[in-house]
């Protein structure tokens, strides 16, 4: 007799509430001082919010074309009863190569060139590889997962990303025995990527963006390297064409259309570590007991159905539900510390 054992990564519909506008990153670049220049193109902060959560179904559909994706669905990770609207998805973003704002992403990315790409594998590897927009289609098996994101500003999305592992993409390139970390660089192109011009963003970001993992956190089975979501290949600015996906971690450690993977010995400094590491550590693993500085990190907003404005909080779970996968990563370390 097969008895299904439940974990506390797998969450009740009873637990999901909507999502409200908690604390916008923007905030967290102009406390650090950093604060974009604001242009007379710029939409006002009401318009920015009206077409942020519009029940437009349509809209999206008239910009990006997104393809559908053929794959299969891992029944380990099925367990969301309730998923954070897709709509709600494609339009309420952090990408601040196309923008500060929530809206800036869907608003500004719709012209973006996924085809061609390539992502290349590199460093402390055995066969450095190099993929092209069909690889990261076709080359690897691509299945569902329904995966909780918890942003650092606590609000999260219940979402059903389309992917592979990061371990069989690793595997593939043969990994060296001194690698101890991957660091992962998002694309640079500012002719894309408005956000990346000093008009927008200031002397804060050092573009590209950087993040980077322990190899022992890379080859966790969790971590997906996502090409789609909702059936559909990733719109722009969800990521596209290729992203990371780490769900026990804060959503910024989740870097988007990536462009290079690169095994080291030394740990990578990350984007948001160089730009406050009071306040971002480079775990970023989610901790309801270690407060950012300017919030409590103890519940969260879920975005689902609803008024935005009227939602009750969750408590969040700690390494975001995730702990019996993850926990013995991190055995004997100080996550008071190391956050």
């Amino acid at each position: 007799m097969l008895i299904k054992r439940t974990k506390k990564s797998d969450l009740k519909e009873s637990q999901l509430t909507s999502e409200s506008l908690y604390k916008d990153r923007r905030n967290i670049i102009k406390g650090l001082g950093l604060a974009a220049i604001t242009l007379p193109f710029v939409k006002p902060a009401s318009a920015a919010l009206f077409d942020v959560f519009s029940d437009n179904k349509d809209e999206g559909d008239l910009l990006f074309k997104r393809t559908p994706l053929s794959f299969t669905k891992n029944p380990k990770y099925q367990s969301l009863s309730t998923l954070t609207p897709e709509d709600k998805i494609l339009k309420y973003n952090n990408f601040y190569e196309f923008g500060l704002d929530k809206g800036d992403p869907f608003e500004y990315s719709q012209q973006f060139e996924v085809d061609p790409w390539a992502l290349t594998i590199d460093g402390l590897v055995d066969k450095p590889i190099t993929l092209n927009y069909e690889d990261l289609l076709k080359k690897f098996e691509i299945e569902e997962r329904l995966y909780r994101m918890r942003c650092v500003e606590a609000w999260s999305m219940n979402i059903p990303w389309l992917g592979f592992t990061l371990a069989t993409l690793l595997k593939e390139a043969g990994v060296k025995s001194d690698a101890k970390f991957v660091r992962f660089e998002t694309l640079y192109d500012p002719l894309q990527m408005r956000g990346q011009t000093s008009r927008f963003i200031g002397g804060g970001i050092n573009f590209p963006y950087v993040e980077g993992l322990t190899i022992e956190e890379a080859m966790n089975p969790l971590v997906l390297l996502s090409v789609g979501l909702y059936g559909k290949t990733l719109a722009p600015q969800n990521g596209a064409p290729i992203r990371l996906v780490v769900p026990w971690k804060y959503g910024f450690k989740s870097i988007k259309s990536i462009v290079k993977i690169t095994l080291t010995d030394k740990a990578p400094v990350t984007t948001w570590q160089s730009i406050g590491p009071d306040e971002y550590g480079f775990y970023a693993n989610v901790n309801p007991r270690v407060d950012h500085p300017r919030w409590s990190q103890k519940n969260e907003k879920i975005i689902a159905e609803g008024n935005v404005f009227q939602q009750k909080r969750k408590k969040t779970l700690m390494f975001n539900g995730y702990e019996e996968e993850v926990a013995h990563l991190y055995k004997g370390m100080d996550l008071l510390r190391n956050f």
